[in-house]
């Protein structure tokens, strides 16, 4: 049912525009405009679970933009596998969710159903969710919501040559 990491870290990559590439673990982009999974204020890290699909969630299947791709590292998270059928029974949500024009929705002054569940999943201890990615047939996401705070998991980048720049002045 629910994926949970004890000990083991799960690989994911994330795909976002290179000025941000000092906060690769910034979830405020997503904040700011609000997402599938999350409301506007509240920041939230997306990422996919394969390279490929990193890189068309990023680019949605419109122009190819330039990009930081980096490899995050997840410790400890407890997520919710919204493909799993148990899980959605278990929520009382059908597979239509993965359909929800949340967008178009957000737009019009409303509340998508994912981000109803995602309250819901929140109040049960859930730090994310797991859901298919719509650019990249067979690939997933993963949205989170909890990251680096006291009894949270664990994000970091994968960054072994120290390549990453520290501050936006790396830029200039």
């Amino acid at each position: 049912m629910p994926e949970t990491q004890a000990g083991a870290a799960t690989l994911l990559w994330r795909a976002f525009v290179p000025k941000w590439a000092y906060a690769p673990l910034s979830g405020e982009g997503a904040g700011r405009f609000g997402g599938r999974w999350n409301p506007v204020g509240a920041p939230t890290i997306y990422a996919a679970r394969e390279l490929s699909t990193a890189w068309a969630e990023y680019n949605q299947g419109f122009v190819q933009h330039p990009a930081m791709i980096a490899q995050l590292e997840l410790k400890g998270a407890r997520l919710a596998d919204t493909m799993d059928p148990a899980l959605l029974h278990e929520f009382d949500v059908s597979a239509d969710i993965h359909h929800c024009e949340w967008r178009l929705l957000m737009d019009e002054g409303k509340v998508p159903a994912t981000h109803h569940l995602r309250e819901r999943l929140m109040a049960s201890g859930y730090h994310g969710v797991i859901y298919p990615s719509f650019m990249s047939h067979g690939g997933t996401c993963v949205a989170l919501w909890m990251w680096n705070e006291p009894g949270g998991p664990e994000l970091r980048a994968i960054d072994p040559e120290g390549r990453l720049p520290r501050s936006p002045a790396s830029w200039l």
